[in-house]
């Protein structure tokens, strides 16, 4: 696959944290262990797994609002490494945060909150150029132009959404981190949120990186999925293909545990149960991390972790087991 083809093109990121341990010790604790991937322009990736799996400090740490441990992020067939490519990088780039609630500054108006990306990067040339793009964007999210001097608290949670939405889209990025948007929403206004980043993602352009742990949220929406796992890649695939054949253990469990609207399938599927405990990302087993509640683990698990690597197209896995299992 070409490097003009993929917008973004994430190799080897790692992002560690030292977390103090004692009075003059510390320990890394690995958020992000050695993940690559690539997303294609106009498609959106979906990233799924559980809490504390490390999918938010992927989508941060690769928009270099962490700084990376190590590794290399792409853009454009361009590698970002200088403090000017992060600006550049910036202003091509936006994140959509999870809460609505948190994200938004109470003290400023909606048309502040919105306008204040553009401010930053000064991507207007007057006050009225600024207030156009300002309610053209309100318009494309569904706000009405009277919301514009309203404060945030005025809102309800899929409203503020959507102001957190306009804010993010107001500078035209061309791709977008989606970190957990809709989890903190009614599952009614959810619908309606997914189907406004659908439409907006033709309209506009975009790329999507979506993160979130809601799994026919992530279907509904995604191109391609990857599941991750205690700071691992461990599957990664077309989203119908891998609902249908998932191939890691800890990704059919995942699938297994969707609920399935028609009664008749939901009792004939066989749920993959799971036991054991997450453990913590400060002492991760040695080898393959799922290998402490992985049924078919074996010796070869405890010695090293698999590499991802393509078992049919498109189709990567990282688990030594995976072609007998399968």
């Amino acid at each position: 696959m070409s490097q003009v083809e993929n917008l973004v093109e994430v190799k080897n990121l790692k992002e560690y944290f030292s977390i103090n341990t004692g009075l003059f010790s510390s320990k890394p604790l690995k958020a992000v262990d050695d993940v690559s991937f690539a997303i294609r322009k106009g498609e959106t990736l979906g990233l799924v797994g559980e809490s504390g799996c490390g999918k938010t400090t992927v989508g941060r740490t690769l928009l270099h609002l962490y700084k990376p441990t190590a590794g290399e992020v792409w853009f454009n067939g361009k590698k970002i490494v200088t403090k000017q490519d992060i600006a550049e990088f910036r202003k091509k780039t936006a994140m959509v945060f999870q809460d609505p609630y948190s994200s938004l500054n109470p003290r400023m108006t909606v048309s502040d909150i919105i306008g204040e990306p553009l401010d930053i990067h000064k991507m207007y040339a007057n006050k009225q150029e600024r207030s156009e793009k300002i309610l053209a964007m309100m318009e494309k999210v569904g706000l009405n132009s009277e919301h514009a001097s309203r404060y945030a608290h005025e809102f309800s949670g899929g409203q503020r959404q959507r102001i957190g939405i306009a804010r993010s889209l107001v500078t035209n990025p061309e791709f977008v981190v989606c970190d957990e948007p809709v989890s903190a929403l009614d599952v009614s206004i959810q619908a309606q949120v997914i189907n406004m980043f659908d439409e907006l993602q033709r309209e506009m352009g975009l790329t999507y990186l979506f993160i979130a742990h809601d799994l026919l949220v992530v279907r509904h929406i995604s191109d391609r999925i990857a599941v991750m796992y205690l700071g691992k890649l461990v599957e990664l695939a077309d989203a119908k293909e891998i609902y249908d054949h998932p191939l890691h253990p800890y990704s059919k469990s995942l699938m297994s545990a969707v609920p399935v609207p028609d009664p008749k399938v939901a009792r004939a599927n066989q749920r993959v149960v799971l036991h054991g405990d997450i453990p913590s990302p400060l002492n991760a087993p040695s080898g393959c991390p799922f290998r402490t509640r992985c049924p078919h683990a074996c010796d070869v698990c405890a010695e090293r972790m698999p590499e991802l690597k393509e078992l049919s197209s498109g189709h990567f896995v990282a688990c030594h087991r995976a072609e007998e299992l399968n």
